[in-house]
């Protein structure tokens, strides 16, 4: 990682992360760990939740977040120049210790908070290596080395949960699906259709096979790769119709090869029009973002009913934060 010479220039001698603060920064966050798993461990493996946030920036100097996978521990540092480069891996060590795993089975990850010195989002490696993990009767592929995110956002199990209960008999179409972990909540509820949309072929490929893990792949879910847009357009021609749709959009994406972006402040109005087109009389809609400056506009959506339903789609280990906003309209 290239460094911002300006940005150093500026900071002060009491700024830098000392081996001494460094070394408490280790000590309390293996305490708060140790707590937080004594907490959360017990409750959710009754509930068969094999994945979940033990450490979301709870204490103001430790700059991190920490997510529990099967056995396997995710730490992610957000990038600063005062901690240097020792810091993650020792943070690494702390958690180690504190849930008594090996050092192998804790992936760090380094999260950029723009884009100054960097892409935020980018692969970080080759090893293909995944492990499943239990979403309560779901089951899911993560990897947890090679990409930024996991493959599975666990702030929307409990959405999850509201997708399978209504889903027996719909047509659902699930869009910027990712790696389709809605998909599955909604064949879980006996979905009669389901349709699942992204532009990217790895992730499609990963719905795919969470799709298989759960014995859900057949032809009554299809997967197509398209931009949002065309494939909205598309269906809007063939005259398709859904009864319950989940957008969980990415807050910015830009494809320069095709001279096309996103920015989900600007456009998030015209995007749910354009599914709102798609959906029968009476069909349920829910809208997501993690954009933590994000800015509603949703006054004049053609729905009968619209209602914001953030607190009920965070689930307790991730209450330190609104770490997303969702809501819910009918057609």
């Amino acid at each position: 990682m290239g460094m911002n010479f300006g940005k150093i220039k500026d900071l002060k001698v009491k700024d830098f992360v000392t081996v001494a603060k460094a070394e408490y920064h280790a000590e309390i966050l293996a305490n708060r760990i140790r707590k937080r798993f004594a907490h959360l461990s017990k409750r959710f493996k009754r509930e068969g939740i094999d994945c979940f946030r033990l450490y979301d920036w709870d204490i103001k100097e430790v700059r991190a977040v920490v997510d529990w996978y099967n056995g396997h521990a995710v730490i992610g540092e957000y990038i600063r120049l005062q901690t240097g480069p020792d810091w993650l891996p020792q943070m690494a060590q702390a958690v180690a210790d504190a849930l008594k795993i090996p050092l192998e089975n804790v992936h760090t990850k380094r999260r950029r908070t723009n884009t100054e010195d960097g892409p935020r989002y980018k692969k970080m490696g080759f090893s293909g290596q995944r492990i499943k993990v239990r979403e309560r009767d779901l089951y899911f592929w993560v990897n947890l080395d090679d990409y930024l995110d996991t493959g599975l956002f666990s702030d929307h199990r409990d959405t999850r949960v509201l997708i399978k209960k209504i889903a027996e008999g719909k047509d659902f179409l699930n869009l910027f699906a990712y790696t389709g972990a809605f998909t599955c909540a909604a064949t879980s509820g006996n979905a009669k259709t389901t349709v699942t949309v992204d532009r990217s072929l790895t992730y499609l490929n990963w719905a795919r096979d969470n799709l298989k893990l759960n014995n859900s792949l057949g032809p009554r879910n299809t997967i197509i790769q398209s931009d949002a847009g065309k494939y909205l357009d598309q269906a809007s021609r063939n005259g398709r119709r859904f009864t319950l749709a989940m957008i969980d959009p990415p807050s910015f994406f830009q494809d320069v090869s095709k001279k096309k972006s996103f920015d989900i402040n600007q456009d998030h109005p015209d995007l749910i029009h354009r599914v709102l087109k798609l959906m029968a009389p009476g069909s349920m809609v829910f809208f997501s973002t993690n954009h933590q400056r994000f800015l509603p506009r949703l006054q004049g959506l053609p729905v009968k009913e619209l209602k914001e339903i953030t607190p009920a789609t965070i689930p307790e280990d991730y209450r330190n934060q609104t770490i997303h906003r969702c809501w819910q309209m009918t057609a």
